[in-house]
């Protein structure tokens, strides 16, 4: 017997998927509810407002996000410019699988709130910062063991690694092709290995 999942985890699970799909600004909190099935009393018991929800939600997904991050990039026992390409092939492979069309849910609410909302702004800078600290942190046990060149400071090279990995998304997304990831994976490990 299947148990339903608590309302909340629902909703949150649902705007996922929608805000990676449509955006935030053109999803409804009626799509929202619609797409779950709960009743619209349902979403204000557990969210004071569509900002309030949109946080959640990038909380949530940051959360699991975060717990990626480490298996494939901090606790790792493999090399790290190995753990860097098992990084790009997860996100690859779960591109291929969505048809291309999500990209990364962080990378297109900072796209398009950047300018709407400090409050998530704020939020998802923060992420992404984050998401930086378990680049960086590999990087620097590359540099450790002569794997990755030494000569850029690694804080440097995650930023430009996310930022550039954030780019290839967009355009993979906008080709419907894994095309651009494979391309800047390939680049980068070649500029940054020893």
């Amino acid at each position: 017997m299947t148990t339903k999942a608590p309302t909340r985890d629902l909703l949150i699970q649902v705007g996922m998927n929608t805000f990676a799909e449509h955006g935030y600004t053109a999803t409804g909190i009626n799509t929202v509810l619609k797409a779950a099935g709960v009743p619209k009393g349902s979403f204000y018991h557990y969210f004071s407002s569509k900002e309030a929800f949109g946080l959640a939600v990038v909380e949530v997904f940051a959360e699991d996000y975060d717990e990626r991050f480490q298996a494939l990039l901090v606790h790792s026992h493999d090399a790290p410019v190995v753990r860097l390409r098992h990084y790009f092939e997860d996100v690859r492979q779960a591109m291929a699988e969505c048809g291309h069309t999500r990209g990364c849910l962080i990378g297109t609410l900072g796209q398009e709130m950047s300018s709407q909302s400090d409050c998530l702004r704020d939020a998802l800078d923060a992420i992404f910062k984050r998401w930086e600290g378990y680049f960086a942190s590999c990087l620097k046990e590359g540099q450790a063991d002569g794997s990755v060149r030494d000569d850029i400071a690694p804080e440097a090279m995650a930023a430009f690694i996310l930022a550039g990995w954030q780019g290839a998304l967009l355009r993979s997304k906008m080709a419907r092709t894994c095309e651009p990831l494979t391309e800047f994976e390939n680049t980068l490990l070649a500029c940054i290995k020893r």
